[in-house]
C-alpha cells in the first residue's frame, strides 16, 4: 500500500481548476520531488494532504487513512507539514516555540525535554535554544520549522519550497538535513524550484502543469522521456558570421529550431538515437551533417557540444510553462 496516494484528486475555485484528477502514488521511504511552474497545483496538493484544504472531489490517503475531517487528527499524527512561509512568533524564543508545539502533540514532562533536545541536535540548532525566533535568519527559521514537525516523529514529511529564499550555504545545509531524514526512513514529498538540488536528493519525481500530472517516475525515467520526447540540443559556435551559420543550419534536415544567444547557436534536433554513454545523445548523422556543412562552407567551427539532459533541462523540455 502506498504511503501517499491521491485518487482523481480535484480542486476547483469557481471556474479555476487548480487540480484535475490527480493520481499519485508515493511509496514508503520515497523522497518525491514535486515540480512545476508557479500556479501548477503543487501547494494545493500539499495543503490537501496536510488536511488544510478540502478537495472538490476525489480522495487523498496517507498511510492508509483517508484524508478528511473524520480522520484529520489521525492523519496529522502521521505527517509533518512545512509551509513555504514561517509566520510570526513575537517575543518567543526557540525553546518556548518547541515547547508549545510539543504540548500540542501531547508530549509532556521529561519526554518533552528529551524530544526537544533530540530535534535540536538533529537540526544542529541546540546553540540557538535561547534565541528569539523572529531574530533568526531565514535559513535558521526553516531548520526550526523542520525541527518542529519532527517532534512527534511523523512517518511523512510534506515540504513546500523549504529552500525558498535561502542563501547557498543555508540551501546546502537544508539539503543535507533532508538527506539525513530520508536515510532515517521518512517518506518525503518536497516541492521546489531548485531543480538541480532535487535531483541530488530525490529518488522519484513528478511534474505537474495546469493542475495535471504530466510525468511521474524515477529520475532516470524523467531524463529518458526528455530525451525521447524533446530531441537533443546542440550548442554550436563559429569564429565569425554567426547569423549566416545559423541560417545555414536552419535549412538542414532534422533541425527543428535554431536560436542565437551570446554569439552561440542553440540547435534543437527532432531525433534521438538512444543512450550514448551516461547522458544520452543526439543522432550522429544530424550532428555530423551540421559539422560537415559548416566546415565545407568555410566556417571556423569553435564549438559543437550536446546539451546534457538533467532535471532542469528535462523540465524545460517537458513543460510549456502554462498555468490555469
Amino acid at each position: 500500500m502506498p504511503m501517499i496516494q491521491t485518487i482523481n484528486l480535484t480542486k476547483r475555485y469557481g471556474d479555476l481548476m487548480a487540480l484535475s484528477n490527480l493520481n499519485l502514488e508515493i511509496e514508503q521511504g520515497d523522497c518525491f520531488g514535486f515540480i512545476g511552474p508557479n500556479g501548477a497545483g503543487k501547494t494545493t496538493t500539499i495543503k490537501v494532504l496536510a488536511t488544510l484544504l478540502k478537495p472538490t472531489w476525489g480522495e487523498a490517503r496517507i498511510d492508509g487513512l483517508s484524508v478528511g475531517p473524520v480522520n484529520a487528527r489521525q492523519v496529522r499524527s502521521v505527517i509533518g507539514y512545512v509551509p513555504d512561509y514561517f509566520g510570526s512568533y513575537d517575543d518567543m524564543v526557540v525553546q518556548e516555540y518547541l515547547e508549545f508545539f510539543a504540548a500540542s502533540y501531547n508530549i509532556h514532562g521529561d519526554n518533552r525535554k528529551q524530544v526537544i533536545g533530540d530535534v535540536l541536535d538533529l537540526t544542529d540548532m541546540a546553540y540557538k535554544i535561547d534565541a528569539e525566533v523572529n531574530s533568526l535568519s531565514r535559513g535558521m527559521q526553516q531548520r526550526l520549522s523542520v525541527a518542529r514537525v519532527l517532534l512527534h516523529d511523523p512517518k511523512v514529511l510534506l515540504l513546500d519550497e523549504p529552500a525558498s529564499g535561502l542563501d547557498p550555504r543555508a540551501r546546502i545545509e537544508m539539503r543535507e538535513l533532508l538527506k539525513e531524514l530520508h536515510s532515517m526512513g521518512k517518506t518525503i514529498l518536497i516541492s521546489s524550484h531548485i531543480l538541480l538540488e532535487l535531483a541530488d536528493l530525490c529518488n522519484r519525481v513528478g511534474i505537474i502543469e495546469q493542475g495535471e500530472l504530466k510525468y511521474n517516475g524515477t529520475m532516470q525515467d524523467i531524463l529518458d522521456r526528455a530525451r525521447s520526447g524533446g530531441g537533443a540540443v546542440l550548442h554550436v559556435a563559429v569564429a565569425q558570421r554567426t547569423e549566416q551559420a545559423a541560417q545555414l543550419i536552419r535549412q538542414l534536415d532534422g533541425v527543428t529550431t535554431v536560436e542565437i544567444t551570446n554569439s552561440h547557436i542553440r540547435v534543437a534536433l527532432d531525433t534521438v538515437s538512444g543512450d550514448i554513454g551516461d547522458t544520452g545523445g543526439a543522432d550522429h548523422t544530424n550532428t555530423a551533417r551540421i559539422a560537415h556543412t559548416l566546415i565545407t562552407q568555410g566556417f571556423a567551427l569553435t564549438r559543437l557540444e550536446e546539451e546534457k539532459v538533467n532535471l532542469e533541462t528535462a523540465f524545460m523540455r517537458l513543460t510549456k510553462g502554462l498555468v490555469r
